[in-house]
């Protein structure tokens, strides 16, 4: 990092003085240094950064070779259109971590073949490409993708296997962190299709709440994102605030993305925690491609997005990837533009919603340490030293201070909610001991309640189902009704009106030309029969419901509705297909175990790991001066 620190202070210096390195006299015939010149400029430059002649001297030349090696690159590129590409390799790929590695290729190749070539001359398995934040997909061309000539390139380890004795177990490591992002993302895209009207107990679904947790009513026509599984989320009425797996009403945003975004989310931050910033920085730039897709209006209304945006220079950091620079800076402005929108310029609107702003504090500490971090690579030690200070001052106040932390926990409450409660009491025993009794009786009531609701839903349901519907039609028109009985009744009624005129025609309730017309759309058929029956029939209606869900259907809009008998028990229904596949319900347990099981999960940070960085900063800015 001090290379990197005095590279950025002489490439200032240079461009101040308008020097050219890559010049005579700098540079002579053959592309050798010119030694003389380049020792006085070492000297001189020694005496205005008060280091080393030798320390200064080896980094000015690192810089005139970089210049030379990219002056060739661009004449290389000009006559045969070969880019030089720089790889960020992982750190112990390195055979020499002073020197970089570069690679030849054409833009119009896919990025697959410079995956191949890269696993092949480094020795590496299973790595991914990263471009400026971006995983850069396999089947497309680099210049699709924005590569351009020197552009750096992140190459990033899923998994290796470089012990031939561990093969087969390594084989299968491999093969499980490959699937990692797929069955991420197909757990949380079941839940996505979950609409909340089957059991919670056996059928999880994921559901909106406020501060206070209390489910939020979104109409129909602008739903979401429903969470629900047995834990809080938070967010605020109008999209003011943020805070761990929630999101804001806000129109025209994407289920399904909002979904994955969440839940890539999710898995990255666990992975960070077990130390895997490989895997993690994956899931979480997964994350990011996801959140991008849900609009403007909702990433700068919510701080998930901010909180994101930090993890991910956080892996930056752990990967030591850092040399990613201009990615890092433009995501660290995204979180603390995120951040003052959210919270308000002096935190006035976190202060009404929550009451206080001591556990959000942690975050701002850790965004200006890694602000304090770019600004010393950058050069600037003046900015670094003024970043440090203000992460000191939080630091001092926000560390946990073990005596207090035993008194609590002596008390009976976790270490979490001891951490937790200092920081919002700013350190007041009493009032954290206060805090915390509130947030227990605030979530034990609100489990009350919704234990409440769940005894009253299945009261519901066992009426309808006396009245000889089936449980899951019941489930169903009772949360469309939104619990109301009666309403639910007139809506079994219609349904079984409507499906008893439809079923004159064919079985898929409408006739094969209304098929053949949604066909012709491009849509399947199994979901243009399904639109129909939903819609009695209305050719024009069943192609704007499939033109809303993106031509897919959920598996239970997709299974025909059961016939009212008054014979139906229920030991004799029929599991819904949405608990039905044990694949499913496998791949939601997995990405359940993943959400954290506390609401404020992501604000409890130990700061170990930002104390060691602290102290690192400190000895980099601190260093005497050498005596030239």
């Amino acid at each position: 990092m001090a290379e990197q620190n005095l590279e950025a202070k002489l490439k200032n210096l240079l461009k101040q003085e308008k020097i050219q390195l890559w010049n005579p006299p700098y540079t002579e015939q053959g592309q050798q240094p010119g030694r003389q010149h380049m020792q006085e400029l070492a000297e001189r430059y020694a005496h205005l950064l008060r280091l080393p002649v030798s320390e200064v001297g080896g980094a000015l030349e690192s810089i005139r070779a970089q210049a030379v090696k990219r002056g060739r690159g661009n004449q290389t590129f000009r006559e045969t259109s070969v880019a030089t590409l720089e790889l960020l390799l992982p750190r112990d790929a390195k055979k020499d971590p002073k020197v970089r590695t570069y690679l030849e290729t054409r833009l119009d190749v896919s990025a697959q073949q410079v995956v191949d070539r890269v696993a092949e001359e480094h020795g590496l398995r299973s790595i991914k490409l990263i471009l400026s934040g971006r995983t850069l997909s396999a089947e497309r061309r680099l210049d699709e993708q924005g590569v351009k000539n020197h552009s750096k390139v992140m190459v990033l380890r899923v998994s290796d296997g470089e012990l031939k004795q561990q093969l087969t177990e390594e084989e299968e490591e491999r093969r499980s962190q490959e699937e990692s992002v797929q069955r991420t993302q197909k757990g949380f895209q079941i839940l996505s299709e979950r609409d909340g009207s089957e059991d919670p107990h056996t059928t999880p679904f994921l559901e909106i709440a406020d501060q206070k947790g209390n489910p939020l009513k979104i109409p129909p026509t602008e739903k979401k994102v429903e969470f629900e599984t047995g834990r809080s989320a938070e967010v605020s009425h109008q999209g003011a605030l943020l805070c761990n797996l929630c999101v804001c009403v806000c129109v025209c945003v994407c289920v399904q993305a909002l979904i994955l975004a969440m839940g890539f989310h999710e898995k990255g931050r666990a992975l960070m925690k077990r130390k895997q910033h490989d895997n993690a920085l994956c899931h979480l730039l997964q994350a990011d491609q996801q959140f991008r897709k849900c609009g403007s209006a909702l990433l700068s209304s919510v701080d998930n997005y901010a909180v994101l945006q930090l993890d991910i220079v956080w892996c930056y950091r752990a990967l030591e990837a850092l040399s990613c620079l201009e990615d890092g800076r433009s995501r660290l402005q995204r979180a603390e533009d995120c951040f003052l929108r959210c919270y308000g310029e002096q935190q006035e609107r976190l202060l009404m919603i929550k009451g206080n702003t001591g556990r959000e504090e942690v975050l701002f500490l850790r965004l200006y340490l890694l602000q304090s971090l770019l600004s010393y690579i950058e050069g600037s030690d003046s900015e670094a030293r003024l970043q440090l200070s203000r992460v000191e001052s939080l630091y001092a106040r926000l560390r946990p201070d073990s005596e207090k932390m035993a008194q609590l926990m002596a008390l009976g409450f976790s270490e979490r909610e001891a951490r937790l409660g200092l920081r919002a009491s700013r350190g007041d025993l009493q009032e954290a001991a206060i805090h915390i009794s509130t947030r227990r009786q605030e979530r034990e009531e609100l489990k009350q309640r919704e234990r409440q609701k769940r005894r009253t839903r299945m009261e519901a349901i066992s009426a309808l189902m006396e009245l000889g519907f089936s449980q899951r039609d019941a489930a169903r028109a009772l949360h469309h009704a939104d619990g109301n009985v009666d309403r639910a009744y007139a809506i079994l009624l219609d349904s079984s009106q409507d499906a008893q005129a439809t079923n004159n025609n064919t079985e898929g309730g409408a006739s094969p030309e209304m098929v053949e017309q949604l066909l012709y759309l491009g849509f399947e058929r199994d979901s243009a029969e399904a639109a129909l029956r939903l819609t009695g029939g209305d050719v024009q209606s069943a192609t704007q419901l499939l033109l809303d869900n993106q031509g897919v259907l959920s598996p239970e809009l997709l299974t025909p509705p059961s016939t009212s008998s008054s014979s139906s028990t229920p030991s004799s229904e029929e599991p819904s297909s949405a608990s039905s596949s044990p694949e499913d319900s496998e791949l939601v347990s997995e990405v359940l175990e993943d959400i954290a099981p506390h609401e404020e999960d992501y604000l409890d940070l130990t700061l170990e790991e930002e104390s060691e960085l602290i102290s690192a900063m400190k000895a980099y800015l601190h260093r005497e001066p050498a005596h030239t």
